[in-house]
């Protein structure tokens, strides 16, 4: 990360207006961005998943040959904090969790612990209705619907079947489903490891616009 903050401008700065004694900085606050063209050109980028031992600075070697380069995975997928923006690794999670419900679990009789608790499939995060449409080609289409628990409560699992005017039949369910404490934070942190590569191909010429735009 030091090298490349070593592209962006210097600035001048003073610890109190008092203060006789100025400092050259580096100014942290100078802000670049990819064109937002750019990051819906499918054409311009790869698809990954973040493996456990991930990190964007193995990525950017295995990628663009250059570890340095990491804030080329950083910047085009919108990553402004590295530690809770990028996936945790599994025991990180799972100490994550624990310590975050830690006072959910002593409040409880007999006590638990914050991992125990979140896991506990009493401890309701979130409710959801989920409608599943089969056609008769057997295509199937999913969508699912966070609810409150009243309405979760009052809603019951049903088939139904139904012939459009085209002559399609279409069989449609509807099911629901709950996420624990446990489960939903495991989506939330593993919805952060789809993200997108920038194509090697524009690295280069990337990396001379950038040091460009700084100077």
């Amino acid at each position: 990360m030091a090298k490349y903050f070593n592209y962006f401008p210097k600035t001048l700065y003073t610890s109190n207006n008092t203060s006789s004694s100025v400092d050259t900085v580096t100014n942290i606050m100078t802000r670049v961005s990819f064109e937002s063209k750019l990051k819906e050109n499918s054409a311009s980028y790869y698809e990954y998943e973040i493996k456990d031992s991930d990190t964007p600075e193995i990525i950017a070697g295995k990628f663009y040959d250059n570890v340095h380069r990491h804030w080329i995975v950083l910047m085009f997928n919108d990553i402004i904090d590295p530690q809770w923006d990028w996936p945790l690794k599994y025991q990180d999670f799972i100490d994550y969790v624990d310590k975050k419900y830690t006072a959910n679990g002593a409040a409880e009789s007999p006590t638990q612990t914050g991992l125990a608790w979140a896991k506990d499939a009493t401890n309701i995060h979130s409710y959801y209705k989920v409608v599943t449409q089969t056609n008769s080609k057997n295509e199937e289409t999913i969508k699912k619907y966070q609810i409150s628990s009243d309405i979760y409560a009052n809603t019951a699992a049903t088939s139904t079947s139904y012939t459009l005017q085209d002559g399609t039949t279409i069989t449609e369910a509807i099911s629901k489903e709950t996420k624990t404490y446990y489960q939903f934070e495991d989506s939330e942190n593993e919805a952060k490891r789809k993200i997108k590569l920038l194509n090697p191909s524009f690295v280069t010429a990337l990396e001379k616009e950038f040091k460009a735009v700084l100077r």
